[in-house]
């Protein structure tokens, strides 16, 4: 234990042998103190209560100046042992910083200009035994941000801010949906089969079942089941998990919005795309149609364009998908290993090297190899292609898009192909049930999954998906690899 630590720990004895609660039951009297800055100038010379954290104390004396703050706002305290008392004085003198306190006192600003409480009276809600970081300008170690988000939140606005944007987008996402008269719905999180996405599943074990089960990589064959029952709008706000690898873009644990409408198609799935981004942005940015993201401009001004996966491909390799000699080749001139992938995954590996990154402003890159898109309906005159788009904004994947498959007989064969791959990302099983409900009757239907993280990163500036989650997923703390 540390020698701040031990003080504190004695101000807390000091504290209980003067009669102090110094973890009080609750305090229901404050206002938000960014409501009592907002109606200041008519507040003024009237009482106010406020509650926070103090994040500074500058000593005269017999008098002091507190900045305490909430999640509203923050706003200077005056304290003034002739104002308080002497016992109450006392009390002040065993306050540190990190410590929360209600305040309560008359609004008045000082000599500078400055809104400020001059208090009648205090109370220590909260006596904080670890300091704050120093100065109260936030966790500059991004890992310990990350470990310590509960104190990058209290000591950094900006990152309380980011936060409070998520929130509000997830907001907008829900009522975009709901006045389209789509339902929201809650499907399992673990599942018999890991289905609906091409990745890793974490495995768990039922112990009085005796089965094993997959936390869900993605919600897509329970909300379509939705679609055979006759439920025709459905969307789910959704944790999902993948056992893969961790970057800017990617944890294993995100979030993920599936939307699914009986009697449309992918193009039907773009128009709603292109409308929850942009209800989003006037949300975020009061109706700024051009971002900066990262120090590049995004342009997001409607229509956003529409490319074909074949076409992108083309001129980005100056070659044919179905040329993979070729498309080995350029892998190795990008210093790729190609040799443990397969020629779907060479063809893939290309395209994600050299077209997605180019993809700054909003683009819809539009039918895509069956091969790749096991749960998309075929085009018409193009049994190779399917009916499937992915949203790329940034050079980064923001949605993911379907004419929903509701051939049972091709869609089980497909499942089977899966299977039989080997593939470590691929399911291991057939899944029956999915099947026989498709066997039941899915009307056509467009289906789509929006990264909840992404954009957010996209609409708070944020450069790694780990700024936009709360907790992210940490190695622990004694791991020496």
């Amino acid at each position: 234990m540390g020698q701040v630590q031990q003080e504190r720990l004695q101000k807390l004895a000091r504290l209980r042998a003067l009669g102090v609660n110094p973890f009080a039951l609750r305090f229901r009297e404050a206002e938000p103190i960014g409501s009592v800055l907002k109606a200041f100038e008519e507040r003024e010379g009237k009482g106010a209560i406020v509650a926070g954290r103090i994040l500074a104390i500058r000593h005269y004396g017999k008098a002091a100046f507190v900045d305490v703050r909430d999640s509203s706002g923050r706003m200077q305290a005056y304290f003034q042992k002739d104002r308080l008392g002497d016992a109450a004085f006392e009390v002040y003198k065993l306050l540190d910083l990190g410590d929360i306190v209600g305040v309560a006192g008359e609004l008045t600003k000082t000599r500078t200009g400055e809104k400020s409480i001059f208090a009648d009276r205090f109370t220590l809600l909260t006596k904080s035994l670890e300091p704050p970081p120093e100065k109260w300008h936030g966790l500059k170690d991004v890992e310990l941000r990350y470990r310590r988000r509960y104190v990058d939140l209290f000591s950094n606005d900006d990152v309380l801010r980011v936060f409070q944007a998520r929130t509000r987008l997830v907001k907008e996402l829900r009522a975009h949906l709901d006045e389209r008269g789509f339902l929201e719905v809650e499907t399992p999180m673990m599942h018999p089969i890991a289905g609906g996405a091409t990745a890793r599943p974490f495995v768990t074990h039922h112990n009085t079942l005796d089965m094993p089960l997959y936390l869900r990589v993605a919600p897509e064959l329970y909300l379509k089941r939705l679609l055979v029952g006759g439920m025709e709008r459905v969307y789910e706000i959704n944790r999902s998990f993948r056992n893969e690898g961790m970057d800017t873009r990617h944890n294993p644990e995100y979030t993920m919005l599936e939307a699914y409408q009986a009697y449309a198609d992918y193009t039907d799935m773009m128009d709603l795309a292109e409308g929850i981004v942009l209800r989003a942005l006037e949300a975020l940015k009061g109706g700024a149609k051009t971002i900066s993201y990262q120090g590049r401009d995004i342009d997001l001004r409607p229509p956003w364009p529409r490319r074909s996966y074949a076409e992108l491909y083309r001129e980005a390799a100056g070659s044919e998908m179905s040329d993979v000699a070729a498309a080995r080749r350029k892998l190795r001139e990008l210093h790729v290993d190609e040799k443990a992938l397969d020629d779907v995954k060479a063809v893939t590996e290309v395209f994600e090297e050299l077209v997605e990154p180019k993809l700054q402003n909003p683009t819809f890159v539009v039918d895509y190899p069956k091969a790749v898109s096991p749960l998309a309906k075929s085009k018409e005159d193009d049994p190779e292609t399917v009916e499937r788009f992915e949203l790329f904004i940034g050079g980064m994947e923001f949605a993911n898009a379907f004419s929903e498959l509701n051939d049972p007989i091709d869609q089980r064969e497909r499942f089977a192909r899966q299977v039989a791959s080997k593939d470590e990302e691929a399911p291991s099983a057939v899944d029956e049930d999915y099947v026989r409900a498709l066997s039941y009757g899915m009307p056509p239907a467009g289906g789509i999954g929006i990264g909840v993280d992404r954009l957010a990163m996209l609409l708070t500036d944020s450069a790694s998906i780990r700024d936009v989650i709360l907790f992210p997923l940490m190695r622990p703390e004694d791991d020496e690899r």
